[in-house]
């Protein structure tokens, strides 16, 4: 989440301020496509970390939606649940209750700023209102929770745009499908500011994070700045400032490996994930 977007959610929990979604416009989403098939639930252990966060509105009642701004769900456990979000012009916030498996949503407030398809707007707040359960699941790696009523059917579908995973220390091991001798090419994504900071053992590179709301595991990187250092094996440096600039997309080869991968899905560079200390 964007140090911006983290001040306007800070605001809110002081004042409630109530404001206009300023989010960007909606996009043509890519895979996976919101669904609501049969798909690996996602055993539940702990809510407060596991569902904190933006969750993007999918489908209301069974139907997709299409809204000016992006239509999401913010779930803020610090400091009491506190929901916040956007309708897809309107802004939200309220609260919500969740034991086991059961979902409400309480005290909720909206702007009422005259918008382009009201309508949606309504049928979301409604399905807030009708909200009594929930679960999740997981589809082509993507996670997704389902919002039902005391029917038990979904009123809401909400898609996580998750890079957690990109977060922490890692270790440079390939680029563009060559080994890399130098042990000393390492990174730090930061997913909370935003940033990322890789060193060569001699130069330090600082960027920033850019993350794709409408598109699955899609990341960028730039503002991509070096020291400028003389120093050997400087051809590393600059193939991976090159392969950082093209990225688009990354994703999980293991529990210890990502990828960074272009715009038509070739693979550019291999992270291994590595402890603060070996950092040093």
């Amino acid at each position: 989440m964007s140090i911006s977007r983290i001040i306007i959610y800070s605001a809110l929990v002081a004042a409630l301020a109530m404001t206009p979604c300023t989010g960007e416009a909606k996009k043509k989403k890519e895979q996976p496509k919101a669904t609501t098939e049969a798909a690996a639930h996602v055993k539940i252990h702990d809510a407060a970390r596991q569902l904190y966060g933006e969750w993007n509105i999918e489908l209301v009642h069974q139907k997709a939606i299409h809204t000016s701004e992006r239509a999401y769900l913010y779930f803020h456990f610090a400091g009491g649940n506190r929901l916040y979000g956007c309708t897809g012009c309107n802004t939200v916030n309220g609260k919500f209750e969740i034991t086991g498996d059961k979902l409400q949503f309480k005290d909720l407030l909206s702007t009422n700023l005259s918008c382009s398809g009201t309508a949606v707007e309504t049928e979301i707040n409604e399905a807030l209102r009708q909200a009594t359960n929930y679960y999740v699941t997981m589809h082509d790696n993507v996670e997704f929770m389902h919002v039902t009523n005391k029917k038990g059917d979904v009123v809401l579908l909400l898609r996580r745009h998750n890079l957690d995973f990109l977060a922490g220390s890692w270790l440079v091991k390939t680029i563009n499908d060559l080994n890399v001798s130098n042990k000393g090419l390492k990174l730090v994504a930061d997913m909370d500011q935003l940033t990322i900071n890789a060193t060569s053992g001699c130069n330090i590179i600082n960027g920033v994070i850019t993350l794709n709301y409408n598109k699955d595991f899609a990341v960028e990187f730039s503002d991509l700045v070096s020291s400028h250092h003389k120093c050997p094996n400087i051809d590393y440096e600059t193939q991976l400032l090159l392969a950082l600039e093209q990225t688009a997309f990354c994703r999980m080869k293991s529990n210890d490996e990502t990828e960074l991968l272009d715009e038509n899905n070739q693979v550019l560079v291999v992270l291994k994930k590595i402890g603060i200390k070996q950092l040093k």
